[in-house]
């Protein structure tokens, strides 16, 4: 049996609990699974991949990834407003695997990393690997807080401190709150950290579901030193099954992050795949019926939560997959999730979304209508304000 004496330092600090139990047969409003209605029939791009670019597609592939594919990607993020040639773009195998090739690329064990108050929970644990500083920064309805920001770097560098190697943000449809950054404060974002020597991470995934609402340039756009460095994936795009994303950043990086990918190189076959599906705009179309699907489980969720938990605060997004419920002082999120739980809807207690202790208790819930049916929102949200009732 492996003793915890063989486990590497990065391996003991992280968490043997899952952030929530396996859904099984409850309603699912807990993480940002793609609904099955709108999972993209890929058989004739595979088809295609397979009979015409089979030596391509069966192959080891190339570190950077298939140049087809890099340059459709920077087509894309070109018509977004970002200056950026194929040769920067890395392809990884999927945003989460870009975050990691980051950090293994920049941070030293004891360097410090800001995040959000709160965040994305599955970047701490692969922050945390790296055995770094996390500190949290608060954020409001316009975002990140970046005076705060700014008083942190100022205080270390009185404390004779390093500053943060870099920002990590989701400044779209932030996950979990779902709050979009001001144009103003992603300006500010971009100048303070440029000033200070500090590089941003912008994690992108749901920046092409906007429900309504004017789009903000990315902070890849309103940067002018190639201090910003980006992630996508098609996981939001397409399908999370997919597993491929990129990161657009200096090439300096980029050579570096390509050396260090455990995998050699991306899967080309769903690179292939992926590229004989969008090659010819037939992504826009699916992002269309994306957006008009998951308005609809949106409003639906909103107008539940509005009819059976008035108690429960929350800002409606413009985008994305999530909700960020906070209930009245003195209520666990945890301990409600736990409650959801049994009652037959799985959610997720705001807990695992922050780097520190937090409140105590977390009065915060993530709920995720992407998955679910309007009918199942409504049932999952009737079950919820149950078990809501039942430990008040």
């Amino acid at each position: 049996m492996l003793s915890q004496v063989m486990l590497a330092r990065r391996a003991m600090q992280l968490s043997t609990v899952p952030a929530h139990p396996p859904t099984g047969d409850r309603i699912s409003l807990d993480s940002g699974y793609a609904s099955p209605e709108i999972l993209p029939d890929l058989r004739a791009a595979a088809s295609s991949a397979l009979d015409g670019h089979r030596s391509e597609a069966l192959q080891y592939g190339p570190p950077f990834g298939l140049p087809r594919l890099r340059e459709w990607i920077a087509s894309f993020v070109r018509d977004d407003g970002v200056d950026v040639e194929p040769d920067g773009v890395l392809i990884v195998n999927g945003a989460k695997n870009g975050l990691e090739l980051v950090c293994r690329t920049m941070l030293d064990e004891g360097d410090a990393v800001v995040v959000t108050a709160p965040t994305y929970f599955t970047a701490l644990p692969i922050l945390r690997s790296f055995e770094v500083e996390l500190i949290e920064v608060a954020q409001d309805g316009e975002g990140l807080d970046v005076r705060a920001l700014q008083t942190v770097l100022r205080r270390r560098v009185r404390d004779g401190k390093a500053p943060p190697k870099f920002v990590y943000d989701v400044p779209d449809f932030h996950n979990p709150t779902g709050i979009t950054m001001s144009r103003r404060r992603r300006e500010d974002l971009v100048a303070a950290a440029e000033s200070a020597g500090v590089a941003i991470v912008e994690d992108t995934p749901y920046r092409w579901l906007r429900y309504g609402g004017t789009s903000e340039p990315s902070l890849r756009e309103l940067d002018s030193s190639e201090n910003v460095i980006a992630l996508g994936t098609f996981s939001k795009l397409l399908a999370p099954g997919l597993r491929i994303g990129w990161v657009l950043g200096p090439q300096s990086l980029l050579d570096r992050m390509a050396r260090l990918k455990g995998d050699g190189g991306s899967c080309p076959l769903t690179q292939r795949i992926i590229y004989e599906f969008v090659k010819d705009g037939a992504l826009e179309a699916h992002l269309r019926r994306a957006r008009s699907l998951y308005t609809s489980h949106r409003d639906a969720m909103v107008s539940a939560l509005s009819r059976e938990l008035p108690e429960a605060a929350f800002t409606v997004p413009l985008g994305g997959y999530y909700l960020w419920l906070r209930f009245p002082d003195g209520v666990d999120g945890s301990e409600l999730a736990a409650a959801a739980y049994e009652r037959g809807v799985s959610i997720i207690g705001g807990d695992p979304f922050y780097a520190s202790a937090g409140l105590r208790p977390n009065p915060h819930v993530r709920l995720a209508f992407s998955k679910s049916t309007p009918r199942e929102i409504d049932e999952g949200v009737r079950l919820l304000a149950g078990a809501y009732r039942s430990i008040r």
